[in-house]
């Protein structure tokens, strides 16, 4: 680790030059001869490899050794004609940053030791030092970028206020969300203190990423299918909006380079309009809207991205390239980054999301005039 310090202080921004900026492009609206493609949990539990270095490491443990994370972050890129890479990290580090204990339970997901159970238990939470707190983070960026050798982008992310509250009141995950709806309705006000203070949080751990090596910044709000328009309005998108009007305030203060950002909304298509409105240069897309019917809301004001159905990639090999077909023709070839709906199973088998890759260059591939 000491040996690690001392190469990132020598050469924290000295990057190899990048060579594929296809995913930096179709996100700032530029032209592309192709879609770029990358798939939300791209590096993880599918791959062997990642479940090779799982047997003998904690999932956290991994997520706080830059070493470690660097080396999953980059799995995927060895195997797979990408555009992008995502750094290796969890959003619950947020929570973790602020004082809770969660642990990453097999078969389970994430267990919060003390999840919040009334206001006053936001007492409890301490507002971090985030450049100290979450620095395990930002060494995996800068390693990994040197690492990749400019073959692709990588990206940063956080969770978004309301998924990360949600976790936090819940105390893991859930099919109802019930807990943390009942704060929105009983605690109003308490509700609102808590997001504000998790969005300070995000904002900071965002630009921190950024100035750390990240090339594009997701923010996740993987729980927005569980409210309704009038929470998302008051719930939900202010902060959101908060996060990229901040981060981008931030990071030309701080003279570093303006990073493009995507916001997905999962099961947010009620709010669609809205969020082509917010700012962000892309809105990823979830499977439950079709992408004509998205792009007729969007227009050309943002980037869209998404948005395979996951449990599609158990298809035939034959199958998943006649629907991915059909998705690139309903995209079209630009403005568009090819993903997931959500993140990929762990059952899944490599060769299939191989497939999903190789389906996507040929089909949004610019046609000659």
């Amino acid at each position: 680790l000491i040996l690690l310090d001392s190469l990132l202080q020598e050469m924290p921004h000295n990057f190899p030059p990048l060579q594929n900026d296809r995913l930096l492009r179709a996100a700032r609206g530029e032209e592309v001869d192709r879609a770029p493609v990358w798939v939300m949990r791209q590096a993880g539990r599918y791959l062997p490899e990642f479940r090779k270095v799982r047997v003998e490491q904690d999932f956290f443990t991994i997520c706080q050794t830059p070493e470690l994370a660097c080396e999953i972050t980059l799995q995927p890129i060895r195997r797979f004609p990408l555009d992008a890479a995502i750094i290796f990290s969890d959003i619950l580090v947020i929570p973790q940053a602020l004082g809770m204990i969660v642990e990453m339970k097999p078969g389970v997901g994430p267990v919060f030791d003390k999840p919040l159970v009334v206001p006053e238990d936001m007492d409890k939470l301490v507002v971090p030092d985030v450049k100290v707190a979450l620095k395990y983070v930002y060494d995996a960026i800068t390693l990994t970028r040197h690492k990749l050798e400019g073959k692709v982008p990588l990206i940063g992310f956080t969770g978004a206020p309301w998924t990360l509250m949600a976790y936090m009141v819940e105390g893991g995950g859930s099919k109802t969300y019930s807990k943390s709806k009942k704060w929105l309705y009983a605690h109003p006000e308490a509700s609102k203190k808590l997001l504000s203070m998790v969005a300070g949080v995000c904002v900071d751990y965002l630009v921190e990423q950024a100035r750390a090596g990240a090339q594009l910044l997701q923010v996740f709000e993987s729980n927005a299918e569980y409210l309704g328009p009038e929470q998302f309005k008051t719930f939900s998108l202010p902060y959101l909006l908060q996060i990229n009007k901040q981060v981008k305030e931030r990071l030309v203060e701080q003279q570093l380079d303006l990073v493009p950002m995507t916001v997905f909304a999962k099961g947010g298509h009620y709010a669609l309009d809205q969020l082509a409105n917010s700012g962000y240069e892309t809105v990823g897309l979830d499977w439950t809207i079709t992408p004509s019917l998205a792009r007729k809301v969007v227009g050309d004001r943002v980037t869209l991205q998404g948005n395979f159905d996951p449990p599609a990639l158990y298809s035939s090999v034959e199958d998943i390239d006649t629907a991915v077909k059909k998705m690139c023709e309903e995209f079209g070839t630009q403005r568009w980054i090819a993903n997931l709906g959500h993140g990929i199973y762990p059952d899944m088998d490599p060769d299939h999301l191989g497939a999903f890759i190789a389906a996507v260059h040929k089909y949004s591939m610019v046609k000659p005039e």
